[in-house]
């Protein structure tokens, strides 16, 4: 296999800035990953614990409320606002100016989140009761998850400071202590479920407890980073500032456009509390969906945002049309594979790590229904990031939030559509189609904006992932069809049987691509070799 490989590129600039785009999704990855595996971890905990009981139906349902919150002012519009501004600050003027920036913007997010959450604290009962129109007939399991939401609304505050902190760092290039701090909220979360929860009267509230906690420390552990680079916040109460108002301005439509996943997960949770279980089963399985999603997708949108907003910052439309071209095929040759073993393979994988404890056989069937419908839109709500990041390089969140609005009408109307035969899978279903709805309108205005993107590439990068995934289908077909999955323990062995289909289809996977000369392998390849070069010149 050759080394180094030539990246489609016009400039040996833009080859470099996708090598370093790889190299830092390859960072955020293995970090994530780790993050993942401690998700599967508490997930199995809450499983076992919790199963699809009322007390997990409500801790889920409040646990979505702040957590789409996070999604429109953090995580979400904040982040990719903030990123192509402060980037522009950091390039064309001095540090002390991207410093003021960033403590402006930390002050003012301070005094607006916190408000926002004593108030939601206050209007626990009545958010509640609009957003879990199915726990109406049981006025207990409606407390609970009113008090829930108002243990939990704090998280909201640090998690918003986390993400100002991760926007700094990234728009510095620095991405592992930002991908890292998720492991700790999940550490705080087993920790409370195991140690906590058991003293309290109310079991769940432990986990919510958690959850907070685990915010917090998202936060803190990333002051360390800050502090080294000098971009530690200081208290600085300007919402006037020239940049904070961009950023404002950029926010408002924003706040849609690329939490429309989060807004229609959501619709999806308040629909499902008319079904029992419901909203535990697409909580589940969307945490599958996740994981790959999260690992690969978010790793790559979350590297490639910054070198999209330098571009843009400097004009470059050539180097950007290229990158982000590159960033399409690389998503491609990561999801669509993921994708494939998640739909085979969702029953034995839900059955070995969920069905457990008070987890049952039913509980097992109906999540791995909820995956199946997720698992058909994967490539869309990683293709969808991808696409948000280039328009908001060019600081356009308008076009986003309006495509946005229409997947949100689309997912609501396919929802009341599906639910009725489908129950909560077709509310999945319409989710997926909602985010392929969304994908489709974004790439065609944004390939007329640019003049166009290196459709031909993709497409044949399309052609060897589709042939290169026949011995992925085989190996999970023949490991999902084996008799063990029918036999009540045996643990070990489904374990090892669930490794051997992924070992099987990673290496049939990758051969594949190695026996068609993939441009991707390569570029992988390339990677993984000048690193170890590194590593023993060392």
């Amino acid at each position: 296999m050759s080394d180094p490989v030539i990246l489609p590129s016009s400039s040996a600039q833009a080859q470099d800035e996708n090598r370093s785009v790889i190299k830092a999704a390859g960072l955020i990855g293995a970090a994530t990953l780790s993050s993942r595996v401690l998700g599967f971890i508490r997930d199995m905990v809450l499983a076992r614990l919790f199963g699809a009981t009322p007390a997990a139906d409500a801790f889920f349902v409040a646990y979505r409320i702040p957590n789409l919150l996070r999604e429109l002012f953090a995580e979400g519009s904040m982040s990719s606002a903030f990123i192509p501004v402060f980037t522009e600050y950091h390039m064309r003027r001095t540090k002390r100016d991207a410093w003021e920036l960033a403590s402006a913007m930390f002050t003012t997010l301070l005094t607006l989140v916190t408000v926002i959450t004593l108030l939601g604290i206050l209007a626990a009962p009545g958010i509640v009761w609009v957003l879990a129109p199915g726990f109406h007939d049981d006025t207990a399991k409606l407390a609970l998850t009113a008090l829930l939401t108002r243990i939990m609304f704090p998280y909201l505050l640090f998690i918003s400071l986390a993400a100002l902190a991760m926007g700094v760092l990234n728009s510095l290039r620095a991405f592992a202590a930002p991908a890292l701090s998720p492991v700790f909220f999940n550490v705080f979360i087993i920790g409370c479920a195991l140690f906590l929860s058991p003293t309290l009267p109310e079991p769940i509230l432990g986990v919510a407890i958690g959850v907070v906690a685990g915010g917090a420390a998202q936060f803190a552990m990333q002051l360390p980073g800050l502090s080294l680079r000098g971009m530690l916040f200081g208290l600085r109460f300007e919402p006037g500032h020239p940049g904070v108002r961009r950023i404002g301005s950029l926010m408002v439509p924003s706040l849609i456009g690329l939490s429309v996943t989060q807004v229609n997960i959501t619709v999806s949770t308040i629909l499902a509390s008319f079904f029992a279980g419901g909203p535990t089963y697409l909580f589940y399985g969307m945490r599958l969906i996740q994981f790959p999603l999260g690992i690969f997708g978010g790793a790559l949108a979350t590297a490639i945002l910054p070198t999209l907003s330098a571009q843009a910052s400097r004009g470059a439309l050539d180097e950007l049309r290229t990158t982000l071209g590159f960033g399409l095929r690389m998503i491609l040759f990561i999801i669509l594979p993921a994708m494939l073993g998640l739909i085979l393979l969702r029953q034995p994988i839900v059955h070995l790590f969920f069905e457990h404890g008070s987890f049952t056989a039913a509980d097992t069937a109906a999540t791995a229904t909820a995956v199946l419908c997720y698992a058909v839109g994967l490539w869309a709500f990683a293709g969808v990031r991808i696409v948000v990041a280039a328009f908001y390089s060019l600081q356009d969140t308008r076009t986003p939030a309006l495509a946005a609005v229409g997947a949100v009408l689309a997912n609501l109307a396919l929802s009341f559509l599906l639910m009725g035969p489908l129950q909560h899978a077709g509310l999945a279903l319409a989710t997926a189609l909602a985010a392929m709805l969304n994908g489709g309108t974004l790439i065609g205005v944004l390939n007329r904006r640019l003049g166009g993107v290196d459709w031909l590439s993709v497409g044949k990068s399309a052609a060897r992932v589709l042939t290169a995934s026949v011995p992925v289908v085989l190996a999970c077909l023949w490991v999902s069809g084996l008799a063990v999955w029918t036999r009540p323990e045996q643990w070990t062995a489904k374990a090892v049987m669930l490794i051997v289909a992924i070992g099987l289809s990673v290496t049939g996977y990758f051969g594949a691509h190695a026996l068609m000369h993939s441009e991707e392998l390569d570029v992988l390849w390339g990677i993984v070799r000048r690193r170890t070069n590194v590593k023993r010149e060392a």
